[in-house]
């Protein structure tokens, strides 16, 4: 693995590029963040390869840095909202260049809850460290019982671009078709200057898992264009 920076050519496996990077430097005072902070550009990668993998952080490779300056690095973003911010401002960025197609797709996928995350309080803020963060998180942590075993559920709106609109997680027992509605409401790219922001697809897909049973509380022009999808 190489996790050197200076030219692409140094960049290692699913790291950001050179262009990349220049787009992500340029937002970050944006979000109260200084671009002479120097290793940022390292440790941002480190977080993204461990997200990627999904390895404990103890096991992040050395070219990263400190597992502990990583972890540090991804939690005070996290609590202070910083990663949802950037997100907000990449969208805006790209709505506003023509790159995000406004045709929606809707679906899901979970992901197995480690073994350990069976002992999880039911109240957040009673844990050692609690989550914080700006927006509040669930009671049961979106931890259940499936029949994939302790699962957590990512329902994803993406453009056909695939470019991430809005995400929801829940529970790995919790249906599709129900969080259909909430994933699409939670819509919103910013426009440039002044206005709300875009919340409303050309179109929407969704595999029957989704729609089944919907048809009754959507917009009769949104349903029919999902119908012809």
């Amino acid at each position: 693995m190489r996790a050197l920076h200076g030219d692409d050519q140094d960049v290692g496996r699913g790291d950001l590029s050179d262009e990349q990077w220049s787009v992500l430097e340029s937002l970050l005072p944006a979000v109260g963040i200084s671009r002479r902070w120097p290793g940022c550009r390292r440790l941002v990668d480190g977080v993204r390869w461990r997200v990627r993998t999904g390895v404990p952080w103890r096991d992040l490779p050395f070219e990263y840095g400190p597992w502990q300056t990583v972890y540090g690095l991804f939690r005070r973003w996290q609590r202070r909202g910083v990663w949802a911010r950037l997100l907000t401002l990449w969208q805006a960025r790209a709505d506003a260049a023509g790159l995000i197609f406004w045709e929606v797709n809707v679906d899901s996928t979970f992901c197995r809850a480690h073994q350990h995350a069976a002992g999880a309080r039911r109240r957040g803020a009673v844990q050692k460290e609690p989550p914080g963060g700006v927006s509040a998180e669930p009671e049961d942590h979106g931890l259940g019982g499936s029949r994939g075993g302790f699962t957590t559920k990512i329902h994803l709106a993406c453009e056909q671009g695939q470019k991430p609109l809005s995400l929801l997680i829940t529970a790995g027992q919790r249906g599709d078709s129900p969080q259909f509605e909430p994933v699409l409401n939670a819509i919103g790219v910013a426009r440039p200057g002044a206005g709300r922001p875009r919340s409303r697809p050309l179109r929407v897909r969704g595999d029957l898992g989704v729609l089944f049973t919907r048809e009754s509380r959507l917009p009769a022009q949104t349903w029919h264009q999902v119908h012809d999808s």
